[in-house]
């Protein structure tokens, strides 16, 4: 028994080693910025790498907690992008005066997400999401001398807030209903009776505000923007791939009974994400706001795919976030370095950006058209798994018109993309110093993006796990 809960919660367990050895570092003699920058780097990386050992499946605490090889691979792909984060971060933390309580709450939040994604049952569900939100919104204000930050912290705890309850709401009528919270046992007592589905939609909508749904999304462009970028990135990223994770688990166990109902809401909640989140990204000239909208059109795509309802939506959803973490945090790691030197973060800054950072601009570019979907990049093959499983149910107006929006995406994206190489500047960005650590980041997320997308092991090693739903 207790071989098992060192085996089964050693991802847990190793996230909350680090968070300890932080702070003992706090209270110990004070360090240089980049030492700590380098250890912790370090540290994460093995976190990471650690992730792929003993890969085993099982339960703990009366299935409480649960983990099999299909949930490893997702806590992995946020170990990677929390790594990736960390090393883009490097040129605005190392001048920062609490680097350390920055690692502390982004590892608290990464915490909770994991046992969020292992929880059996809606009450370890519910402290899992609580951890991983409250430290988060603290970081959305860590820039303490900004207020737009400051506001952008509680424009996020009150949406937070609203939407708890409505998930606790929700919660309390689905265990009046089946009497139960454990998820293998409340499958069994799904109906479509009127009560149940109105609990239904009230967890729903707080999954919805969760990911950026529309119309669940109006706290997420200003949120995005006022927080640092280090974190904005967390949020696009970390924080909406941990909640995808759990929604389509959660609709393809506990309430695949009521498939019909939920398949119908996610058609609609689809068409406006994606519809919604296009036409906003037209018109935003601030870089955060602009990938705000963006991500809220993935998210659109995403729930086209997890309407499939089957094996190839389960894999599907995942293969496309693995793509996205690279995708963007691609696209925020250029943005974290041109802002950690310049403070510049609208699109108009950027005219004439390949003139002084030809490699900068490159991977942006790349980053923006693996966004979009154009081949051969990964997004266009994630893209095309979340169709192709959308269509699985023979809806092609849903289809049609999500394979439309992503020519309107290629506007947007675009529009960037000649900003950089084709537009003039009397006074481009400077020719910026690209720090070791961010480099590696950049590199990786540049590999990934292409090999993620040619190398079809990927997308049927994910599908080998999905084998389960």
């Amino acid at each position: 028994m207790v071989t098992d809960f060192f085996i089964l919660l050693r991802q847990e367990l190793v996230v909350t080693a680090i968070i300890f050895l932080l702070l003992f570092v706090k209270l110990g003699k004070d360090r240089s910025n980049e030492s700590i920058l380098g250890w912790v780097n370090i540290l994460l990386f093995l976190n990471f790498a650690y992730g792929f050992c003993c890969n085993t499946e099982g339960m703990l605490f009366s299935e409480m907690f649960k983990t099999n090889p299909l949930i490893v691979l997702e806590k992995n792909i946020l170990n990677l992008a929390i790594w990736l984060i960390s090393l883009q971060s490097y040129s605005w933390l190392k001048t920062h005066k609490h680097v350390i309580e920055f690692y502390l709450l982004l590892l608290s939040t990464l915490l909770g997400m994991f046992f969020m994604i292992s929880s059996g049952n809606l009450l370890m569900f519910y402290l899992g999401l609580e951890l991983s939100t409250i430290p988060l919104a603290a970081a959305v204000n860590f820039d303490l001398s900004r207020r737009q930050s400051s506001e952008a912290a509680m424009k996020m705890i009150i949406s937070s807030a609203f939407s708890s309850a409505l998930l606790l709401f929700g919660i309390s009528l689905v265990y009046g209903v089946s009497g139960t919270i454990v998820f293998s046992e409340m499958a069994a007592h799904v109906s479509s009776s009127p009560l149940y589905v109105f609990a239904f939609i009230l967890l729903l909508s707080a999954f919805a505000f969760k990911i950026s749904a529309v119309p669940f999304h109006l706290w997420t462009a200003d949120v995005y923007e006022g927080a640092p970028v280090a974190v904005t990135s967390y949020l696009s990223v970390v924080s909406k791939a941990a909640v995808l994770f759990v929604f389509v688990s959660v609709l393809y166990t506990v309430f695949k009974p009521i498939a019909g109902a939920w398949y119908n809401m996610l058609f609609i909640l689809s068409l406006l994400t994606i519809i919604i989140g296009n036409l906003f990204a037209l018109r935003q000239n601030n870089f955060k706001r602009f990938l705000a909208f963006s991500s809220i059109a993935q998210v659109g795509f995403i729930m086209v795919g997890i309407s499939g309802s089957s094996q190839a939506g389960m894999a599907s959803v995942i293969y496309f976030i693995l793509i996205y973490v690279f995708s963007n945090l691609a696209a925020f790691g250029v943005i974290s370095l041109v802002s950690a030197v310049t403070g510049k973060e609208n699109i108009t800054d950027y005219k004439a950006f390949y003139t002084t950072n030809p490699l900068l601009t490159w991977i942006l570019t790349i980053a923006l058209f693996s966004l979009a979907g154009v081949p051969p990049t990964a997004g266009f093959f994630g893209k095309f798994f979340l169709l192709m499983a959308g269509a699985a149910k023979g809806n092609y107006w849903l289809i049609g018109i999500a394979s439309l929006n992503m020519v309107v995406s290629f506007y947007y994206y675009l529009r960037v993309v000649k900003a950089m190489f084709m537009d003039d500047n009397e006074e481009p960005i400077e020719k910026l110093s690209i720090p070791a650590w961010s480099k590696l980041a950049l590199y990786i997320c540049v590999i990934g993006i292409i090999v993620t997308g040619l190398a079809s092991c990927v997308y049927d090693y994910i599908f080998s796990l999905s084998s389960g739903f």
